[in-house]
């Protein structure tokens, strides 16, 4: 058995690649979105219980290899993973899309965290595209002076910024719509996130010279890794 872990478009991908081989595989979802888009074969929902409890689970179920498919910015369960798969002695990939690019027209700006980008955010505008997740949005609940086009999957929970007008959605998205949006604001706020499925809002915000304020990826811990789902379908085959 192979574990994948993630509900990215990768982690969907490869689960489908791997099927299509006979490989069996079982994908584990945060549930931490109320309507997830589910990957063929084998699923499951919710934690481990930390390093320790995910170690048992792979002893358990006799998983021979994991890979890591999670956001970039799924910090908790990269390192649980990492040490779980230290204590087994299992091989891990982390399947990582490469970061976003800045090219020639684009106004690009650098956050450490969400918490630093809230500090530089009031020197860049008044009128902010915040897509940061649902999650991060209390870092940004004391900025009463800004308001904020807030867009996310899932409703978020309070704290929110006062002054703010909410979007449910979820990607991918088209260039021509997220243009739309950027027109009535100052400042587009977002996770280097990587990969096409938001890359639109980048792309309007260069078409109309706004400022983007990138929050950098958090440190990961050294694994393997790959960058394309064949990549990792052929590290799993070599298992």
């Amino acid at each position: 058995m192979i574990l994948i872990l993630g509900g990215t478009g990768e982690a969907r991908k490869l689960a489908e690649d791997l099927v299509e081989r006979e490989v069996r595989v079982v994908s584990s979802l945060a549930g931490r979105v109320a309507r997830p888009r589910l990957p063929v074969g084998e699923v499951r929902v919710g934690g481990f219980g930390g390093p320790e409890g995910l170690a048992a689970w792979l002893r358990e179920n006799d998983v021979k290899a994991v890979v890591d498919a999670t956001h970039p910015f799924a910090e908790r369960i990269g390192a649980n993973a990492a040490n779980a798969a230290e204590q087994t002695r299992t091989p891990l990939l982390r399947l990582a899309r490469p970061g976003w690019e800045p090219g020639e027209r684009d106004v690009w700006h650098w956050a450490d965290d969400l918490e630093d980008a809230a500090k530089k955010l009031p020197e860049l505008g008044k009128r902010v595209f915040l897509t940061s997740g649902r999650q991060g949005l209390p870092a940004f609940a004391h900025l009463d002076d800004l308001w904020f086009l807030i867009r996310c999957v899932d409703p978020p929970e309070p704290p929110l910024p006062r002054h703010h007008e909410l979007i449910l959605a979820r990607g991918p998205y088209e260039v021509a719509s997220e243009r739309e949006l950027l027109a009535r604001i100052d400042v587009l706020v977002t996770k280097d996130s990587g990969g096409p499925q938001t890359s639109a809002k980048l792309t309007a915000a260069r078409e109309l010279g706004k400022p983007v304020l990138l929050v950098r990826r958090p440190a990961r811990p050294s694994t393997e890794t790959a960058e394309t789902v064949p990549e990792a379908v052929e590290w799993v085959l070599n298992r």
